[in-house]
């Protein structure tokens, strides 16, 4: 059975399965191969972790990932996470690793921020009625 390694990348509610196989780099989002992916910022975001790495790494393997939930940047930034930890663990290279943290913390760690859920007496999490004593 060839060697295959799953990791999840996260962010906001958007969640990325990323899977890495023995290959030649080829990459693809929801069976979308990456040179072909939409919205351009998005696909920007996606290649970056593949390009601070490198083709000396990206080359050796490939990459398939599922993404779902959220909105398209969110899945983006889920997607480059779970392609930067999955390099990082599938070469165990502390070299990678140090690279993706230097350029951002949060294509390795994740971002806890959520949305405040909405409390009674208002439309939001912090707004309320308001009121006039005219």
């Amino acid at each position: 059975m060839p060697k295959q390694i799953l990791v999840t990348g996260k962010r906001k509610t958007a969640v990325a399965r990323v899977l890495i196989t023995e290959g030649k780099g080829r990459v693809r989002i929801n069976n979308i191969p990456i040179h072909l992916y939409q919205p351009q910022i998005a696909r920007d975001k996606i290649m970056e972790p593949l390009l601070l790495a490198g083709d000396e790494f990206v080359k050796r393997v490939d990459i398939r990932v599922k993404v779902e939930g959220g909105g398209f940047l969110s899945q983006a930034e889920a997607a480059r996470m779970g392609i930067a930890r999955g390099l990082v663990r599938w070469f165990k290279s502390k070299k990678l690793m140090d690279i993706f943290k230097e350029y951002d913390r949060s294509m390795l760690v994740g971002d806890g921020r959520r949305k405040e859920p909405k409390k009674f007496g208002g439309p939001g999490a912090r707004r309320r009625k308001q009121k006039s004593y005219r």
